[in-house]
């Protein structure tokens, strides 16, 4: 019979993996579902310190600073600044990542890690470059799914 692994990597059903207390869980949960709560309850200020501290993040990048943007920009200055780009806009950027050239293009933080699309809307996979934070951040989204389920 085969082992059952969960997602950490303890075996189930062995007395070290056994599930901890419900009450444990729940405060678990709790602390989770509280992030939620704070992270929704006012959007618009949470996505515009987010953009704050992405704009902060990547100022010295060559894309940001061919339309003049500084750490200092906000969402207005942004939006006022920075023309609605599709992958094809971004794709010689990407293009030059991928071959390996690594000063600050499209991010201030080295890329770590290319993701690409299936190919189903023009046939053809486009690579998505994405940085360590990224991954910590899907990370963080997937923590967050089991007490949303739990409720």
């Amino acid at each position: 019979m085969a082992e059952v692994v969960s997602t950490t990597g303890a075996a189930l059903g062995s007395p070290a993996s056994q599930p901890p207390p419900a009450a444990a869980v729940k405060d678990a949960d709790a602390g989770k579902l509280q992030f939620i709560e704070e992270m929704t309850s006012d959007v618009d200020a949470v996505q515009e310190r987010v953009l704050g501290e992405i704009l902060a993040r990547n100022a010295d990048t060559e894309y940001l600073s061919k339309y003049g943007l500084t750490s200092a920009s906000d969402r207005a200055t942004f939006r006022a600044k920075v023309p609605m780009a599709t992958y094809e806009d971004l794709q010689p950027y990407i293009r030059r990542i991928a071959d390996g050239d690594r000063s600050p293009i499209l991010s201030g933080h080295p890329v770590s890690e290319f993701l690409t699309s299936s190919g189903t809307s023009a046939g053809e996979r486009k690579l998505m470059p994405t940085i360590e934070d990224e991954l910590n951040r899907r990370q963080l989204l997937y923590s967050l799914q089991m007490p949303v389920m739990n409720l």
